[in-house]
């Protein structure tokens, strides 16, 4: 196990070719970017818009499925470095929650 954390962020990096203007993305609220295309910014109401109507422990849990789904699926629909955007995604989103005050 690495336990430098800056070392290990910078296997994941170079593993999933991260480059500056993604690093910049991710700085971004979870609700400002999608992974994937605009299909969900494209809606009227996004998925995340309902969602964030639910109760704090809903809410949480609903973010930690949606990445968990992403990260079990890792390559067998998209490519692996896409699936595990999408998780991050939604790791990123459930942090927000997290944090929230």
């Amino acid at each position: 196990m690495v336990n430098n954390p800056q070392t290990l962020k910078d296997i994941i990096n170079a593993k999933l070719a991260v480059t500056t203007e993604e690093e910049e993305a991710w700085k971004m609220k979870a609700n400002e970017m999608q992974v994937g295309g605009t299909h969900y910014k494209d809606m009227g109401v996004e998925p995340w818009d309902v969602i964030d109507t639910w109760p704090r422990e809903q809410r949480i849990g609903a973010y930690r499925a949606g990445a968990l789904k992403y990260i079990m699926r890792m390559g067998s629909k998209d490519e692996a470095p896409q699936e595990i955007a999408k998780g991050k995604h939604y790791l990123a989103k459930l942090l927000e929650v997290l944090t929230e005050k």
